[in-house]
């Protein structure tokens, strides 16, 4: 008979925060798969696990999941952990689960840990709808264009970010999102745990002039009806400045930055409002 594949939430800081149940599976399992053996050692040295390790990365994943598969196939039961909270949301795992799905192995996921989760839950934003972003493009130029897409989405945003791009993925969300109520959390469950609250415009004055370190969550409030623009009232503004003689190239650009929506958008737009209009 074939293994199972355990997905195996772990401790996102704070290593009290494992279950029981995640002890036992570690404990009972033929092999760890782990993103960082040396970081997961240690994991398993605090709880006294002797269950071998072996490497498993976004930098190996495609060729070390066919084999893991292998070895699930031959009877091995495996769990997979990432460094820090659940394995495939944000981390590596994807792969493995849809390869072993694909040839019948049974996955099994464990409830745990998650970053997102915590941040949300203690963010104080709405939590009835909400989208998980990992994390945004490291490029300014494609992240601005990621926050573009996002800027009408009524439902709250959550969102990772590397310290070191905090406070200029702070700005562009500014300019393009407008001056929004967020909640930057920083190092959830560890000791130097932290919470900002408030506007944009509230929160970025102090982390200006600090050095941020750690894991950094960002909860954004989601669209409300002042932000969002329809089409057509875009529409409105695209046939006026057609009939005052703009062409569409500068019309994409103006309403563009105007509404913070993205050219291609307002291009593709005019060009269906110009096909309608000469099919009348």
């Amino acid at each position: 008979m074939a293994g199972v594949l355990y997905i195996v939430p772990t401790p996102i800081g704070n290593l009290e925060d494992i279950t029981l149940r995640a002890l036992r599976v570690l404990k009972e399992a033929d092999l760890i798969a782990a993103e960082d053996t040396r970081h997961t050692l240690n994991l398993l040295n605090h709880y006294g696990i002797k269950t071998p390790l072996t490497s498993y990365h976004e930098h190996n994943e495609r060729t070390k999941a066919q084999s893991l598969v292998e070895r699930l196939l031959g009877g091995e039961n495996i769990a997979l952990v990432s460094d820090a909270g659940t394995p495939a949301i944000s981390d590596p795992g994807y792969r493995l689960v849809v390869d072993a799905i694909h040839v019948g192995i049974r996955v099994i996921p464990l409830p745990g840990a998650a970053a997102l989760t915590a941040a949300l839950s203690a963010g104080g934003l709405p939590t009835d709808r909400f989208a998980f972003e990992g994390f945004l493009p490291a490029k300014k130029q494609e992240r601005r264009a990621r926050l573009q897409e996002l800027r009408q989405d009524a439902r709250t945003l959550v969102i990772y970010e590397a310290p070191h791009r905090l406070n200029e993925s702070l700005q562009d969300m500014q300019q393009i999102l407008g001056d929004r109520e967020i909640v930057v959390g920083r190092e959830l469950s560890k000791v130097h745990e932290e919470f900002l609250r408030g506007t944009l415009s509230e929160v970025m004055p102090r982390l200006a002039d600090r050095e941020v370190k750690g894991e950094i969550t960002i909860v954004v409030h989601g669209c409300t009806e002042e932000c969002q623009v329809s089409e057509e009232n875009i529409g409105t503004e695209i046939r006026r400045l057609i009939n005052e003689g703009m062409g569409m190239k500068d019309l994409s650009e103006v309403l563009g930055e105007r509404h913070h929506v993205s050219k291609r958008q307002i291009y593709q737009l005019a060009l269906k409002l110009k096909s309608e209009k000469g099919d009348r």
